[in-house]
């Protein structure tokens, strides 16, 4: 299974590994949403800041600009918050188990103690960054609580995370929820397949929000040059995107794997239950959209 594989570039084994560049920079712009965006906050998280810990001057990084990345930052807050609601919604109907494929700094049970009572959570990442977040949330006094689970997956010495989530006390005959944010455009079409095969075999009752990118053809007009540039970036970087998909090609594809119900939700649902008539304008960037699946 090679799910989270190519996304998570290999590190060497030491104990308190740094997460990668990508997850820190989503903490920032988390936290930078909350220190100068406008009320109200689509998502007030600043633990992430908390656990990264960067240099003072953070702020001044190219990665931060205000206005620049607007709708980069939107998108960020506007997804955490969707997948959020979504697990907060099927609690209620007795789904108590919520599974994060590649975690980073994600700080959903730091944030949501009031959902934890009846909740499990399952953060699944490599084993450095998993040994370094389970150290700085030691040292902040938040510690790992009962209700989560830091799944530490080795992909380079062949671990499947379906059986290391088993390990950890996943039960796959209970519903669940999946959240994979930012990692289907590094994988190929087969490759996507796949994981979406093996996570419709999931409990009735479970369901996946997974996001991906549009082609630069379904992107706004206006947008276009930047993701052009963001694409580049990762090339240079040696961690290209290889997968985008139409709307209506995603959801071919999640019927292909099995999955009961399938849904398309873009950044204009997004921008209506999230950003609408804000004063300052703030709204997601359009080129990445959810794939809403039900087994």
């Amino acid at each position: 299974m090679q799910l989270l594989k190519s996304v998570m570039t290999p590190m060497p084994d030491m104990p308190h590994a740094e997460p990668d560049s990508t997850a820190v920079r989503v903490a920032l712009w988390r936290a930078l949403h909350v220190e100068s965006d406008a009320p109200p906050h689509v998502l007030d998280d600043t633990f992430g800041l908390q656990l990264a810990a960067p240099p003072g001057d953070w702020r001044e990084r190219p990665d931060m600009d205000l206005q620049g990345t607007r709708g980069y930052r939107a998108s960020i807050v506007g997804r955490a918050r969707f997948i959020e609601d979504l697990v907060a919604q099927e609690l209620t109907r007795g789904v108590a188990q919520y599974v994060i494929l590649g975690a980073g700094l994600d700080t959903f049970v730091q944030r949501r103690a009031d959902l934890l009572a009846n909740l499990r959570v399952f953060e699944v990442d490599r084993p450095g960054p998993q040994a370094w977040k389970r150290q700085r949330l030691d040292a902040l006094g938040f510690g790992v609580p009962d209700a989560l689970r830091l799944v530490s997956v080795d992909f380079e010495a062949g671990e499947s995370w379906w059986s290391r989530l088993a390990d950890e006390g996943f039960d796959a005959r209970r519903p669940a929820v999946i959240a994979s944010t930012g990692v289907s455009m590094y994988l190929t079409r087969e490759a996507n397949l796949a994981t979406l095969r093996q996570i419709a075999q999931l409990a009735p009752g479970s369901t996946l929000a997974m996001t991906f990118l549009l082609p630069l053809d379904l992107i706004d007009p206006a947008e276009r040059a930047q993701h052009e540039m963001v694409y580049a970036r990762a090339r240079a970087a040696g961690t290209p995107f290889v997968s985008f998909f139409a709307p209506d090609e995603m959801l071919a594809l999640a019927r292909e794997a099995g999955f009961r119900a399938v849904q398309h939700v873009g950044t204009d649902d997004l921008t209506q239950r999230y950003f609408h008539a804000r004063a300052d304008a703030l709204k997601p960037s359009t080129g990445e959209s959810f794939l809403i699946a039900s087994t």
